[in-house]
């Protein structure tokens, strides 16, 4: 299951909740459960510009990259912004490539955006690409 660096999640205001729990499930993974604090109209802009409408989506891509990848949340900043209350969730990531090698320290950035309780957009950054290229001997 995913970590959190959060220490009182109730204390999260109620659209951070929503994005914690909707991480927390996604990284189970359960992506049926995900979905149901997503939006039907969702859209999930993953790294690459993979675009997705369901969390089953990024579960997908994930099970492609990793043999296993869980999240180690650190942050959730929040602001209001012009398509509903923006939620930031900052932190790393571990888990297993598909040869079988452990990773951890993996930075990632995810913004979504919260409206009438539901995650309408999400957007997903994080270091694996470049990680990926280290590993192959690629460096700029």
């Amino acid at each position: 299951m995913a970590q959190s660096r959060v220490h009182d999640v109730d204390a999260l205001p109620e659209e951070a909740r929503i994005v914690h729990d909707f991480l927390e499930a996604s990284m189970k993974p359960d992506p049926e459960k995900a979905a149901t604090y997503m939006s039907e109209d969702v859209v999930i802009t993953f790294t690459g510009g993979r675009v997705y409408h369901h969390a089953s989506g990024p579960t997908e891509f994930n099970a492609m990259r990793y043999s296993w990848v869980k999240k180690d949340m650190v942050s959730f900043d929040v602001a209001q912004g012009a398509e509903g209350t923006v939620v930031y969730s900052t932190g790393t990531l571990y888990g297993e490539w598909p040869d079988g090698t452990p990773f951890e320290g993996n930075r990632y950035v995810d913004r979504f955006v919260v409206k009438g309780g539901k995650i309408v957009k999400m957007d997903v950054w994080n270091d694996s690409a470049e990680r990926i290229l280290i590993r192959r001997g690629i460096t700029a």
